[in-house]
């Protein structure tokens, strides 16, 4: 599937082919405090999936707790997440952030990882009353 995205600022923008059914979600917690929220959600691929067609995204590398390196590449301006990536073996690893991608409303996730890190109360989530805008 192809699609395009960019960050909150729009000084970052890229394209990318990716398989629609490589989408998960990822209740770590890096992911939680990385993004401010009880998960994340990313659409899996390889580098050479994804194409700049404007700006550099900052890089901002951390070990995870199971001891594998992830880079997170972000716009310096607005702070959006866009990517991640791995290094030595896993330097093809690459994932884009589902919140930057103007397709997300077609990207469905299909697994869960680090489950064991979920916030207590995600499962009760849609049963809270909600409004359709505020």
């Amino acid at each position: 599937m192809r699609i395009d995205g960019q960050c909150h600022c729009g000084r970052i923008t890229y394209e990318a082919e990716i398989d629609p059914e490589a989408v998960s979600v990822c209740h770590c917690t890096d992911c939680q405090t990385l993004t401010g929220s009880p998960f994340r959600v990313t659409a899996i691929c390889t580098k050479a999936d994804v194409r700049l067609t404007a700006g550099t995204p900052k890089i901002y590398g951390k070990r995870g707790d199971n001891g594998r390196m992830r880079f997170q590449h972000f716009c310096a301006d607005c702070g959006s997440p866009l990517f991640t990536s791995g290094e030595g073996d896993q330097a093809d690893d690459w994932g884009i952030r589902w919140g930057s991608i103007r397709q997300r409303d077609k990207l469905r996730p299909i697994r869960q990882i680090w489950c064991q890190s979920a916030a207590v109360w995600i499962d009760a989530v849609p049963l809270l009353p909600g409004r359709p805008q505020d």
